[in-house]
């Protein structure tokens, strides 16, 4: 029962994971528009989180512009090109189940996809430059 409930709780905790490691980028913040949480900077979203009510099955979208590391995503199991049209830009939908890529490589991913869509200015305080 115990290692049931531990395995339950793993896609919430890589989603807070990502979610802390996407807010600690310069500038930044979080919003919740259609009801959903969502990363931007730049008044730009960089990460989508969805909603953790439990109403859908949890998950992060980002934009891979990275030929290399988009290819990567989509293998991982249940990931699909976002929808509304978002797929065709590089956005990847990757579902947190158990078997999901670790938080890690998530948190890689977000780091991508802030710097695909931050200001030049922030990415050189990201580099320290």
């Amino acid at each position: 029962m115990e290692e049931r409930m531990a395995k339950a709780a793993g896609p919430a905790a890589v989603r807070d994971r990502v979610r802390a490691f996407a807010l600690g980028l310069p500038g930044a913040v979080e919003e919740f528009p259609w009801g959903e949480s969502v990363i931007k900077v730049n008044k730009k979203v960089f990460v989508f989180l969805g909603v953790d009510d439990g109403s859908h099955p949890l998950g992060v979208t980002l934009k891979l512009k990275d030929p290399e590391a988009h290819a990567h995503a989509l293998t991982s199991p249940g990931a699909r090109p976002a929808g509304y049209g978002l797929g065709k830009s590089g956005w990847v939908r990757l579902p947190l189940e158990p078997d999901a890529p670790p938080a890690e490589l998530l948190c890689d991913w977000a780091e991508e996809s802030y710097r695909v869509i931050a200001p030049k200015k922030l990415i050189a305080e990201l580099d320290g430059v």
